[in-house]
């Protein structure tokens, strides 16, 4: 029986920091990887691919909605199977330099092509082969949720992986989901020139963020032409000849939309099936996610899980990628180190991007019973003023009694670029006389920072621009 101090399983950002990490610490690992190529969803069918689709749409869409006067751009060409194709090319590419170009400089890390099942508290068995480890960390990712849509498998969908490989493009698409997926793929394929029509259950799109950024973004998505209904349950889905006919109750009544192809969107479920996670004493919610604690530790003290499989707070490649360095270095080395997710960004890469980091106005109030927020529209930023990209806003919570900043959120061009100085407010526990007193550069869409926490001690109308 082959013996390893440590057992990975999984290929993506989680299972490869954490590799990454064992490796420095000279550790006999074992990856076990089935499903997804390395690199997992991040670089196969997430981040990468999409955000080079969204980029494409972003170009499409700028030459026409510039804003400028006295320049009038025409796109002549616009061929959607070469654009997937070189989005496909760049992922292959990334591939292999990112992830299986480094697994080659890992040399205690072996890469096993398998489906890992675990057979008893310190065993797992692949391709017929057992093998034993004194410490496990399950970085198995998620896949995308098909709803119990009475109907749907029958219809036929595509998610999000299929989305980013389509040979041809629909006419007319219903993404039925609210969150960050719906949002992208909904603007991207508007770009691309095909009706959208998003169907969302909730009364929220994209709950977890400020709820005046999120309205505003859905009212540049109507600009757009993109019609988003909330509070519509989908009831059935049938085929009817070449289209799929969808019914869905709104405000008490029924309708029906037909449309081309369905995009589900509708969130993600961890994979843990199949992995015979009873036999290794670790625990699943509901949701099917693995319980663990804050140093990312299952109820099997020697079983660790990261990234999408657990229930952890964010689910972004970043943190996957954080966890999985942090759960080896805990395992292999007994220590406790945790992630404050309060301080973890998130942007979803619509355009304008919306993107955040610490506590919502909403979350204050929950947290603390009282807020002290203030939001300021992109009309009072000069660079702003000079792209013709006024429609974005910015807000901020800060502590009512010490000035700290607990969140910063935004709404605009490269909201996921200003993001990161809204990250080192607030986890540095700056307060906003920090940045009163600092000196951006002007013009700059990040004076908008500054902007906004002067806006609780002055009122910024009054002001001129070089504040």
């Amino acid at each position: 029986m082959n013996k390893y101090d440590l057992i990975i399983v999984g290929g993506g950002a989680g299972a490869f920091a954490a590799a990454i990490k064992a490796n420095e610490l000279n550790a006999k690992t074992a990856m076990i990887n089935k499903g997804l190529p390395l690199g997992g969803t991040c670089v196969n069918v997430g981040c990468v691919p999409s955000k080079t689709l969204l980029y494409a749409g972003e170009v499409l869409h700028l030459a026409e909605h510039h804003g400028i006067p006295g320049i009038e751009l025409e796109v002549k060409n616009f061929n959607f199977q070469k654009v997937v194709a070189d989005e496909l090319a760049l992922v292959e590419k990334m591939r292999q330099e990112k992830y299986e170009g480094v697994l080659k400089n890992l040399e205690n890390v072996k890469l096993i092509e398998g489906r890992a099942k675990f057979v008893s508290e310190t065993e797992v068995e692949v391709n017929g082969e057992r093998l034993t480890a004194d410490k496990f960390i399950i970085a198995s990712g998620s896949t995308a949720n098909v709803p119990p849509i009475e109907g749907i498998k029958e219809a036929g969908y595509i998610t999000h992986i299929e989305a980013l490989k389509l040979d041809r493009q629909p006419k007319e698409l219903v993404v039925i989901g609210g969150g960050v997926l719906a949002l992208e793929f909904a603007q991207l394929f508007t770009r691309f020139g095909i009706k959208v029509t998003m169907l969302h259950r909730s009364d929220a799109i994209f709950r977890a963020g400020d709820k005046d950024l999120v309205k505003r973004l859905i009212e540049v998505f109507s600009k757009e032409g993109i019609v988003v209904k909330t509070n519509a349950p989908i009831k059935s889905v049938r085929k009817e000849g070449n289209k799929k006919v969808i019914t869905y109750e709104i405000d008490g009544k029924q309708e029906k939309i037909s449309c081309d192809e369905i995009l589900l969107a509708a969130g993600k479920t961890a994979n843990t099936g199949g992995l015979g996670l009873e036999q290794a004493k670790v625990e699943v919610s509901s949701g099917k996610s693995i319980i663990v604690n804050e140093n990312f530790q299952t109820k099997n003290p020697n079983v660790f899980a990261v990234g999408d499989v657990a229930a952890l707070p964010l689910r972004l490649e970043t943190t996957a990628g954080r966890e999985g360095t942090l759960a080896a270095e805990n395992a292999l080395k007994n220590t406790k180190n945790i992630i404050d997710y309060d301080t973890v960004p998130y942007t979803i890469f619509t355009d304008p991007q919306l993107a955040g980091v610490g506590l919502t106005e909403d979350e204050q109030m929950k947290r603390m019973k009282t807020c002290a927020c203030r939001t300021v529209s992109f009309e009072h930023v000069p660079k702003a003023a000079i792209l013709r990209r006024t429609e974005g806003l910015i807000s901020m919570s800060i502590h009512p009694e010490t000035s700290e900043i607990m969140g910063v959120h935004i709404l605009s061009p490269l909201a996921s670029e200003l993001i990161a100085e809204a990250m080192m407010l607030v986890k540095n526990k700056n307060t906003i006389d920090d940045v009163i007193n600092s000196l951006p550069m002007f013009p700059t869409l990040s004076e908008a920072i500054k902007l906004v926490a002067v806006s609780f001690r002055k009122d910024i109308s009054k002001l001129s621009c070089c504040i």
